[in-house]
């Protein structure tokens, strides 16, 4: 039987490159597994679009308006009185309280207005109304 010679043992190496490009993997594979877990608590309407719409991080109430004219805070139903007055408490508790209306496109503009307007009657100043960025520029 023959054994090896213990002179000629080559020393283990740490190949780094394919660590580092598994690295890289879980790294976008963690990255664009987290833009999905984001839930957007909001009910689907069809936006207007906008080139020069900006992005608003700092939100209190998210109100959407459905093109049948039914109003919903984030993901639930809510009628114009409990949110008028939610928005009301909202706004003493907080001076910076903000509101972003998501109302569909083919809704009556007029049904926008009277809701900006009975918020402002109830001391809210401060707005948005949300579009689709359409990218161009």
């Amino acid at each position: 039987m023959r054994l090896r010679d213990r002179r000629s043992f080559t020393k283990p190496e740490v190949m780094i490159i394919p660590m580092i490009d598994i690295m890289f993997f879980l790294l976008v594979f963690f990255m664009i597994s987290t833009l999905y877990m984001v839930d957007m608590k909001t009910v689907h309407v069809n936006l207007p679009q906008a080139v020069h719409a900006e992005a608003q991080t700092k939100v209190n109430y998210l109100v959407t308006i459905k093109k049948d004219g039914t109003l919903w805070l984030e993901d639930k139903e809510i009628d114009k009185a409990t949110l008028l007055n939610r928005a009301k408490q909202g706004q003493q508790r907080n001076p910076n309280f903000s509101v972003v209306i998501r109302a569909d496109q083919g809704l009556d503009y007029g049904k926008v207005i009277a809701l900006l307007d009975e918020m402002k009657g109830e001391g809210i100043t401060h707005f948005g109304l949300a579009t689709e960025s359409s990218g161009q520029k």
